[in-house]
C-alpha cells in the first residue's frame, strides 16, 4: 500500500479489491500536477482510476465529468469563484468536488438536486491538502456512499445483484427522476451511462444549495 491511509480505505473498511482498473497516463498526471494534491495524483499513479467496494465508489479521472460538472455549478454561487474538478463519485451518482483553491468544498447529490458546501480554510498549504486527500479517502463509508431506498434501506447490493455489476461509465439511476417525483425504489433503477444521466438530471432544474452549517458556526464564533 502506498500509504497506511489508503491501506485503512482498503482492507479495514473493505473497499478492495479494486475493479475496472484504468491505468492514469503520464500526460494526465503532468496537466494535473499543482492544480490537485500530490497525494491523489500518487494514488492515481500507484492505483489507477477505479472502482472500489464492488463499485460503489470510484476514484475519477476529472476530464470526463468537467462539462457535467460545469452544468451543475452553472448559476450557482460557486460559478467561476475556482477551478473545480471532480475526484470521486458514487454507484449512484454523488459528486466529490475539489476546488484549486478550495479544497475539498463541495458534495453534488444528481439524485436529489442538491449541492452541499463545505468550508476550508483559502488557499490551502500543500501540505494541508494532501492531508485532507489522505482523510477523504480513509474516511470512507459504504453506508454513507449508499442511497437508501423509501423505507430507508440500502439499496446498493440489491441493485449489484438484480442489476449486474456497473461498467465504467455507468450508474444505477432513478427512472423516473427523484427530483422530478420518481420514488425511491429498487425497481426504479436502471443501470445508465453516467455522464448523459447526470447531464439529464442538471437539465431538470437548477440544484438547491444546501446550508454550509461549518461557516455558519465560524461566523457565529461557534468554532
Amino acid at each position: 500500500m502506498l500509504d497506511g491511509k489508503f491501506g485503512f480505505f482498503y482492507a479495514d473498511m473493505g473497499f478492495g479489491p479494486p475493479v475496472a482498473v484504468r491505468a492514469v497516463p503520464q500526460e494526465t498526471l503532468n496537466r494535473y500536477t499543482g492544480a490537485l494534491p500530490d497525494k491523489l495524483l500518487a494514488y492515481w499513479a500507484a492505483y489507477g482510476f477505479a472502482g472500489y467496494g464492488e463499485g460503489l465508489f470510484w476514484m475519477t479521472d476529472p476530464d470526463e465529468y468537467a462539462l457535467v460538472l460545469e452544468q451543475w455549478i452553472k448559476g450557482t454561487p460557486f460559478d467561476g469563484t475556482d477551478k473545480y474538478h471532480v475526484i470521486g463519485r458514487t454507484a449512484f451518482g454523488k459528486l466529490f468536488i475539489w476546488g484549486e483553491k478550495t479544497g475539498p468544498c463541495m458534495k453534488i447529490l444528481p439524485t436529489w438536486a442538491m449541492i452541499f458546501p463545505r468550508s476550508t480554510p483559502t488557499p490551502i498549504a500543500p501540505e494541508e491538502a494532501d492531508f485532507l486527500i489522505a482523510t477523504w479517502l480513509s474516511g470512507m463509508d459504504k453506508e454513507n456512499l449508499d442511497e437508501m431506498d423509501e423505507n430507508e434501506d440500502p439499496l446498493f447490493k440489491r441493485a449489484l445483484r438484480t442489476l449486474g455489476k456497473l461498467e465504467v461509465d455507468e450508474i444505477y439511476g432513478f427512472v423516473p427522476a427523484l427530483s422530478i417525483g420518481g420514488a425511491a425504489r429498487l425497481n426504479h433503477l436502471q443501470r445508465v451511462k453516467a455522464i448523459e444521466h447526470l447531464t439529464l438530471l442538471a437539465h431538470l432544474g437548477p440544484p438547491q444549495v444546501m446550508r454550509d452549517v461549518v461557516k455558519e458556526a465560524k461566523d457565529a464564533g461557534l468554532w
